[in-house]
């Protein structure tokens, strides 16, 4: 999967480069060598030719990948399960079902999810693969990520307190404290990518308060901070039934208790973080913890409505993730961007709540700086070579006439093309490696076979 070893993109209408001045620049273009970003700027000053152009007419606008910081991509095959469910019931609605897994559902889990978020713009996602039944592995979805070519954070995820012991999945579907972290330093050392530009890297997270001890939460962090590069993540602060789980279990809120576990820092973020007050709000912002807001998701399961203007005015850095495509139900990077906008509008009661730029700045340096990623989420010398193209001359655009805040506002369902390390992942709307119908049919086979 080698990129071409110098790749022309010119005549964009705009091009969108999310550097630090945000500047977004007309009849422009880049040049990228090896899969990394060599030049940047209007197409007359770019060269003439390379291995492989892409001449945009003047009708497209080009963005930065986005960045997908949180999901679960085993969910996808229990979509619409428990439609009216909070995230209690609707976990232990599912957690039966999910212990059916077996290691074909989750290559096919990663080249369904990967797909759909291809075609949404995504060109780097995190998964956090939290339960591992029937001899499953992260193994299995990295290999299938390889294939499918996305630039990948895997998250090692664990599960070790259950209902016995007053957590709350099912015994069957948690795992041994000193098996998890045997398997987390194994995954590190085969797999993991510190270097500038890596297309994969691992992380390691354990799911959540509410399945997992506080000694394997400590031992985690230490782990991960003996690698470079390795980061933490966790569900934190969700919604109001993980609140009194955590005071009735621990005699804590969700910031305190990640404090004083070592959860904090540069190198952690957590996912939702709806309840989080305005203490918790300051920590994150002093100690440099990052958040992945899940609007989607947290809408669907009634958790609530992220504080995120608090957050951003603060200094946290906040990614945007699709979360599960259970409790989503969809993987579309492009949508989440506009449910995010929307909801904090909503929530604030002003259009300050979230401007249509930040939305697209959340789901590109935003989840970028989460991840640990200074080389992805930005158009500039040096950086990695992913970008998405889309058609502005498209109806669902017709009459838009400021063509950045239509990828927000408009509700485009796709894009046109994808570039991933200088390499066409998706041409014309339609992925070059991967046959998505065949694809899906599979996975409808899966969901017959889990829920029957």
């Amino acid at each position: 999967m080698n990129p071409p070893r110098t790749l022309l993109v010119r005549n964009a209408h705009t091009l969108v480069t999310m550097d630090d001045q945000r500047r977004e620049l007309r009849d422009a273009g880049l040049l990228a060598r090896d899969g990394v970003i060599e030049a940047v700027g209007p197409s007359a000053e770019l060269p003439a030719t390379a291995d492989e152009v892409l001449d945009l007419q003047g009708k497209f606008l080009v963005l930065p990948g986005l960045v997908n910081a949180h999901h679960h991509f085993f969910q996808v095959f229990t979509r619409t399960v428990a439609p009216d469910s909070t995230l209690f019931p609707w976990l232990r609605t599912l957690y039966p079902i999910w212990s059916r897994l077996r290691p074909e559902h989750i290559d096919l889990s990663t080249r369904l999810c990967a797909a759909e978020l291809l075609l949404s713009g995504c060109t780097t996602t995190s998964d956090h693969l939290y339960l591992l039944p029937n001899g499953c592995r992260i193994d299995d979805e990295i290999a299938a990520m390889q294939e499918m070519g996305m630039r990948f954070t895997a998250v090692r995820g664990s599960m070790s307190i259950g209902e016995s012991a007053g957590g709350l999945p099912p015994d069957a579907l948690v795992e041994d404290e000193d098996a998890i972290l045997a398997d987390c330093q194994r995954l590190i050392e085969t797999w993991h990518e510190p270097a500038p530009h890596a297309m994969l890297r691992i992380a390691l997270g354990p799911c959540a308060p509410f399945t997992v001890s506080e000694a394997l939460m400590r031992e985690t962090a230490a782990l991960a901070r003996a690698y470079p590069e390795v980061r933490l993540h966790t569900h934190l602060a969700e919604n109001d039934e993980d609140l009194a789980y955590m005071a009735r279990q621990y005699g804590s809120r969700p910031g305190p208790w990640a404090e004083r576990l070592g959860w904090v820092g540069e190198d952690v973020w957590h996912a939702h973080c709806v309840k989080l007050n305005a203490a918790e709000i300051g920590l994150f912002a002093r100690t440099g913890t990052g958040v992945a807001h899940c609007p989607c998701s947290n809408m669907r399961l009634a958790s609530g409505a992220a504080p995120i203007r608090a957050l951003r005015d603060a200094g946290v850095a906040v990614g945007l993730g699709v979360d599960g495509p259970a409790s989503n139900d969809a993987c579309n990077l492009l949508h989440e961007a506009r449910q995010a906008l929307l909801l904090a509008r909503l929530r604030e009661g002003s259009v300050a709540g979230m401007r249509a730029r930040e939305a697209l700045e959340i789901a590109t340096r935003g989840g970028a700086a989460v991840l640990g990623r200074d080389d992805i989420g930005v158009l500039a010398p040096g950086k990695c070579a992913d970008f998405v193209a889309i058609d502005l001359e498209r109806p669902v655009l017709a009459g838009a006439a400021d063509p950045v805040a239509a990828v927000v506002l408009c509700q485009v369902n796709y894009v046109d093309y994808v570039c991933v390390h200088g390499r066409m992942l998706v041409e014309g709307g339609r992925l070059t490696h991967a046959d998505h119908a065949a694809l899906a049919a599979r996975g409808r086979a899966v969901t017959r076979d889990l829920l029957s």
